[in-house]
């Protein structure tokens, strides 16, 4: 699926190469060449670059059959998605981003994926997602390397709702699978994978799959490889060009889950919740100043 929308933009580029005007052929060539840095650049700067104008660009992108600037750009992060290494991101980064605009610039790329993932998500595949996780006889959680904190917190609050949730230690692949030994069609398996993809990952949500187990994936697009072997898919994005990844969107719907099993389960929760409060005061998990503080906050 990856190779086919990688190869849409470079046949469009191929198929018109007869209609170009000079300067449109200068923008094909540096396209071709140097697309992991023309994905980052506006109209304006990829026209300083080539040496032509703004409009040129606009032109080419549309002559493309693309909706102006923004539809070519949109086809060129198809283009290079999970092909940056650590190294070309941080580049990328601070060409883009001065000093002074970190904090701001940052928290606005947040907030767009956000707004991004809210209305591109599909309602029917959360709606699934809640259900399958509620008649599963097992359910495994499994994210890697960045996204590992993401499978703990998950798995953390799935503990609080559900019976059996185990989070799937990722060590090493041999370790993968004997955990998931008895994983069968009754079981769930969420898998967890933003670019670059984990291949571990994959590799147990197709031993997963092999086993008839359920298979919901949370990632960032539609042509992720993780959705090969998936009946759920949750998409939130996370593109953000650097060497941080941006899992602001992943965590927010990993938020709605939870909130969307609580409500199914109220009384399975209000009752684990009364035992825990039992056991945190009997063995002093929390100290009396936060405690006194949350009950002051419920008051």
């Amino acid at each position: 699926m990856v190779e086919n929308s990688t190869n849409e933009l470079l046949v469009r580029i191929e198929e018109r190469q007869g209609q170009f005007s000079k300067g449109q052929k200068r923008l094909a060539d540096y396209v071709i060449k140097n697309y992991d840095k023309a994905v980052f650049l506006t109209a304006a700067k990829l026209g300083d670059v080539v040496g032509v104008s703004e409009s040129t660009v606009v032109r080419f992108a549309t002559q493309l059959g693309y909706k102006g600037y923004p539809g070519f750009q949109k086809a060129l992060e198809e283009l290079v998605r999970n092909k940056l290494n650590s190294i070309q991101r941080m580049e990328v980064t601070y060409g883009r981003i001065s000093q002074s605009e970190i904090l701001e610039t940052v928290l606005h790329s947040d907030i767009e994926k956000i707004k991004m993932t809210l209305e591109s998500i599909d309602q029917k595949a959360f709606n699934l997602a809640i259900d399958t996780i509620l008649n599963a006889k097992r359910i495994y959680v499994i994210g890697i390397r960045s996204c590992a904190p993401l499978a703990s917190f998950l798995s953390f609050y799935l503990n609080l709702v559900c019976e059996n949730v185990m989070t799937v230690n990722t060590n090493s692949s041999s370790e993968i699978f004997e955990q998931l030994i008895r994983i069968d069609e009754s079981d769930v398996i969420i898998g967890i994978s933003f670019p670059r993809y984990s291949m571990r990952t994959l590799k147990a949500l197709e031993f997963a799959s092999n086993r008839k187990a359920k298979v919901i994936t949370l990632t960032d697009s539609v042509h992720s490889p993780m959705n090969l072997y998936s009946s759920c898919n949750l998409i939130a994005r996370s593109d953000m060009a650097s060497i941080v990844d941006s899992l602001v969107a992943p965590l927010s719907v990993i938020n709605a889950l939870v909130v969307a099993l609580c409500m199914k389960k109220q009384q399975d929760v209000v009752t684990t919740l009364e035992t825990l409060e039992k056991i945190w005061g009997e063995y002093q998990v929390y100290s009396s100043d936060e405690l006194n503080q949350v009950n002051m906050e419920i008051e």
